[in-house]
């Protein structure tokens, strides 16, 4: 069946591979424990950021193409405490970032991964700052103490491009 999965990955990253502002490439975020298919070359920047109460460097990859941004975060909490609320969090500042009114949510569940109730997979509609229209689909999850944000944002969303982005979703050694 995981077989049947990344074949199914592959030939629809193909297929995306003929649009000209694709460019499908495998990227393994450094101290990430995760790998996946960006339509574009990532660069990758950190901060530090307060979740559950405390800091936190959380690092993202991310590239804009096509109008949209794809991204992977991740940060390490190293206190088991703080995944669930850190989480919830996360969460919360996706729809409020975009003033969200309309959110669907169902359970997330990825090989690999720690589970959690928390773990989702997020699609939202809602508006930049400036008012314009943004629909961004997410996945927040977690391995150990470790938190994960994936991330597909944009005016318009290429639901092809962002299957692909989320299907080729791995967590690694």
């Amino acid at each position: 069946m995981r077989r049947l999965t990344l074949c199914a990955i592959l030939i629809g990253a193909a297929m995306l591979a003929c649009a000209p502002t694709l460019d499908w490439r495998e990227v393994r975020p450094e101290g990430s424990g995760a790998l996946a298919l960006f339509p574009c070359k990532p660069k990758s920047q950190a901060r530090i950021t307060t979740l559950a109460r405390s800091g936190a460097a959380m690092t993202m990859v991310a590239c804009d193409v096509g109008g949209m941004t794809f991204a992977l975060s991740h940060a390490e909490l190293a206190d088991p405490s703080r995944v669930t609320a850190a989480l919830i969090e996360l969460r919360s500042a996706l729809a409020d970032n975009l003033g969200a009114s309309d959110v669907r949510l169902v359970v997330f569940e990825l090989p690999g991964m720690t589970p959690n109730p928390q773990a989702m997979r997020i699609w939202l509609r809602g508006h930049r700052p400036d008012g314009t229209p943004v629909r961004e689909q997410a996945a927040l999850f977690v391995r150990g103490t470790r938190i994960y944000q994936v991330a597909v944002l944009g005016a318009r969303l290429d639901e092809a491009a962002a299957a692909v982005f989320f299907e080729s979703l791995r967590l690694t050694a």
